[in-house]
C-alpha cells in the first residue's frame, strides 16, 4: 500500500506543489529580509530610512562645531577611513568624545559640544561608519563603532597621556557608548554618559517593525538579521548594549525622555538594570520625546551631567 501511494501521480503532484510553495515562501522571506536590511541600514538606498544629504544646512551650534573644529582621521581595524571633528581646549587635559545619532553627522552634536567646551573640555565628535565623511557601506548601529571609539580614545591618549576622557552619546550614539562600555578601555576613560540609547539592535528594530509596518519580529526580523550577518558582518541580537553593559565597570549616567516612543522609555530600565558598574545613575526627563531631553529641561539635564562629571572627573 505504501509503495502504491509513493508512486501515485496524485501524491507526486501534491509534493511538487508543496515544494513550489516552499520555494516561493523562502524567496518571499529572503526578499523581505533583504528589503528591511537595505531600508534600514543602507544609506545609499532610494527611499531608505537614512537617504539624502545628512547635514547640508548648518546653523547655530552645529555651525559653531563645524567652524571651530579641525579634521581628524582614523583608520579602522578593518581598513576604513573614519572622520572626526576636533575642537581643542587650551591648557586642559579633559576630553569629551561625542557620538551622534542614526542617519546624522557630528555637527548635530553642536549643542552638546558647546556645553562640554564651555566646561573646559577638548571635544572630539567622530562620524560613525557610513555617516558624514566616514567610509563604510552599511550602518552598524554602534556595534562596529564600539571598537572605533576605543581607537579614537587611543588617538587622544597618544596625543595626551594625561588625558581624562568622558564618552557621551545620544540615540545610536548612546547605544554606541554603552556597547563601548563592555570593551577594555584605558584608565584615561573616567566615565560614560548615554542619552536614549537602545538595549539592542534587535529590540529597536522590533519596535520599528511593529510601528512602521505592523509586523511581528518572526520571521522578517530573523531574515533581516541573517542578511545583516552576511552583508555587514554582525547580527541584530549580537549588537547588544545589554550584554556589553553586563561587563561594564566605569561610572555611567543613563538619561531618557519619558515621552520617547522611538526608543521606548521602558528601555531605560532594561539598560540601567543590566549595567554591572558599581557606580551608576539615571535621569528621567518628563515630557521629553526622543533625543529631546536636553532641550525639554536644559537646567535639569546639564546640572545632572555637570554633577556627574564633577564626581567622577574632579
Amino acid at each position: 500500500m505504501a509503495r502504491s501511494l509513493e508512486r501515485s501521480p496524485a501524491v507526486k503532484i501534491v509534493l511538487a506543489v508543496l515544494a513550489v510553495l516552499l520555494v516561493l515562501a523562502l524567496g518571499a522571506l529572503a526578499f523581505a529580509g533583504n528589503y528591511m536590511f537595505t531600508f534600514a541600514l543602507d544609506p545609499h538606498a532610494p527611499g531608505g530610512m537614512i537617504g539624502g544629504d545628512q547635514g547640508s544646512v548648518l546653523e547655530g551650534d552645529a555651525a559653531w562645531l563645524q567652524d571651530s573644529s579641525e579634521d581628524r582621521w582614523l583608520t579602522s581595524r578593518d581598513g576604513l577611513t573614519l572622520h572626526g571633528l576636533y575642537v581643542p581646549q587650551e591648557g586642559s587635559h579633559r576630553y569629551a568624545v561625542l557620538c551622534h545619532g542614526y542617519g546624522s553627522v557630528p555637527q548635530t552634536m553642536g549643542a552638546s559640544a558647546v556645553r562640554f567646551h564651555d566646561m573646559g573640555f577638548h571635544v572630539l565628535a567622530p562620524a560613525a561608519r557610513a555617516h558624514g565623511r566616514s567610509e563604510g557601506r552599511y550602518v552598524s548601529m554602534g556595534w562596529l563603532e564600539r571598537e572605533d571609539i576605543v581607537d579614537w580614545v587611543g588617538t587622544i591618549t597618544a596625543q595626551d597621556p594625561q588625558a581624562e576622557i568622558v564618552l557621551f552619546g545620544i540615540s545610536m550614539g548612546g547605544a554606541t557608548v554603552m556597547m563601548t562600555a563592555g570593551e577594555e578601555l584605558p584608565a584615561n576613560v573616567k566615565c560614560i554618559i548615554e542619552d536614549c540609547g537602545y538595549s539592542s539592535v534587535w529590540d529597536e528594530f522590533a519596535v520599528q517593525l511593529q510601528d512602521m509596518f505592523g509586523l511581528p519580529t518572526f520571521p522578517v526580523l530573523d531574515a533581516a538579521s541573517l542578511v545583516c550577518q552576511i552583508r555587514a558582518g554582525y547580527s541584530f541580537k549580537q549588537a547588544s548594549a545589554v550584554e556589553q553593559l553586563e561587563k561594564a565597570s566605569l561610572p555611567m549616567l543613563f538619561i531618557h525622555g519619558e515621552e520617547d516612543a522611538f526608543v521606548p522609555y521602558s528601555m531605560l530600565d532594561v539598560v540601567y538594570g543590566a549595567c554591572a558598574s558599581p557606580e551608576k545613575e539615571r535621569l528621567s526627563v518628563p515630557g521629553a520625546a526622543h533625543g529631546e531631553a536636553a532641550s525639554a529641561d536644559p537646567e535639569l539635564y546639564w546640572s545632572t551631567v555637570e554633577a556627574f562629571l564633577a564626581k567622577h572627573m574632579g
